[in-house]
């Protein structure tokens, strides 16, 4: 989808409740869903109520002999490229099934990590097929899954691509160190956004300056998904997110409170904060790098910071799960996405931080503007301020999820 299409579609389609799940930007105000809710299904809970019809639906027709058959593919809404007469369509695709045989079930279905986790946790627990070859989870839900043995470990002779063309930066975590069992989708970063004329040319340079200055009092917006909101706190305190401890976590939750208490933060958004920084009635606020593009595209008076205490990350994650039956046609399909044309093509459409050695050439050629974006294709020193949210035990991601919610109000 060119960006001039890709513009217009945003724009026509933010009206209303359900036509917000088909923008582009909805893949970021779903991600969190309801904080009690995810406290919830992290236990297990709500798993027999979460069924749905696409499992009960055959899977593919080929054992996952690699040849001719079919992948069963679930994504998050707008999380692809799509041809610009038709948005069902989409071109990465069809060119991997013509060129291998292979067809891609591919179904938009994943609105919520732990909502999904729930629709899919019964299945894997009592060791079945999910009928699915192939999902797409942030990197947290991804390292539970690790973590519980749900996903079956890769082979690299099957990956060629992502072996050799993954960037550097994505090389191992601490969940899955040799990249065993996940490859990333995409990158998503957390930065400062603000509207240069309701602040009135004033640029804020830290958190502490959404936090604390009276220019911008009643009009900050913190974002309602933890990781991003109190990483971003802890890395202007100076902590590493990626060692934080419990001391370090309370002390940024109470900066956060103290905010609220004063009224300095007007409200807590998943990405509707979009319109009101667009309008200036937020001032300046946590937005995600995807959004920027577009905000910008439409509205030059939105501009961004990228903090000199850093930035926080993360990544969506390339999963094959335990028992799916075609695991050969999944890894052919995530190895062609690590070929630097194809990831190319999707980071044009999509506009997230490509994980893929070798995208800026072929994005040159493709549009120079988007090549030389900093939200896309970011400088080795803007990349260098990147920090990852490190990963939660259960008893702490329920600890923390809980104690932020009780926070933002949830």
């Amino acid at each position: 989808m060119s960006p001039a299409v890709r513009a217009a579609a945003i724009r026509s389609m933010t009206t209303g409740r359900g036509a917000a799940l088909r923008n582009a930007m909805s893949r970021r105000s779903i991600l969190r869903g309801s904080a009690m809710a995810g406290l919830a299904v992290a236990g297990g809970s709500l798993l027999a109520a979460c069924s749905d019809d696409d499992d009960k639906k055959d899977s593919a027709d080929d054992g996952g002999s690699g040849g001719a058959g079919q992948v069963v593919f679930s994504n998050w809404p707008l999380y692809i490229d799509v041809a610009e007469d038709d948005e069902n369509k989409h071109p990465t695709l069809d060119a991997f099934t013509k060129e291998t045989g292979i067809k891609v079930k591919y179904t938009e279905d994943i609105n919520d990590n732990n909502e999904f986790y729930a629709k899919i946790q019964p299945q894997l627990a009592s060791g079945d097929d999910t009928k699915r070859d192939l999902i797409v989870l942030t990197d947290w839900m991804a390292s539970r899954l690790v973590r519980l043995q749900y996903v079956q470990k890769m082979d690299p002779a099957n990956v060629p691509n992502a072996v050799k063309n993954l960037d550097p930066r994505f090389k191992g975590n601490t969940w899955d160190a040799k990249r065993e069992y996940a490859y990333p989708w995409t990158q998503l970063s957390t930065l400062i956004a603000y509207n240069s004329k309701a602040t009135e040319g004033y640029a804020p340079e830290s958190v502490d300056d959404l936090l604390t200055n009276p220019k911008l009092k009643g009009k900050v917006a913190l974002l309602t998904e933890m990781r991003d909101t109190v990483g971003m706190v802890l890395l202007s305190m100076g902590k590493k997110t990626e060692s934080f401890t419990d001391d370090d976590f309370n002390a940024a939750l109470a900066k956060i409170q103290k905010a609220v208490d004063s009224k300095q933060i007007r409200r807590f958004t998943g990405n509707d904060y979009v319109q009101e920084l667009a309008s200036g009635d937020i001032a300046a606020c946590l937005a995600w790098s995807g959004d920027l593009i577009q905000l910008q595209a439409d509205n030059p008076e939105v501009q961004f910071v990228i903090p000199k205490h850093g930035y926080a990350t993360g990544t969506d994650e390339l999963l094959i799960p335990t028992k799916a039956a075609n695991k050969a046609n999944a890894e052919k399909l995530i190895d062609y996405y690590y070929r630097p044309e194809v990831a190319a093509q999707l980071t044009l459409s999509i506009n997230y931080v490509s994980p893929v050695v070798g995208v800026q050439p072929e994005l040159l050629r493709m549009d120079p503007a988007i090549a030389s974006n900093q939200l896309v294709m970011p400088s080795p020193e803007t990349a260098a301020k990147a920090n990852t949210f490190r990963a939660l035990s259960e008893a702490e991601e329920t600890k923390y999820e809980e104690a932020f919610a009780k926070v933002i109000g949830v």
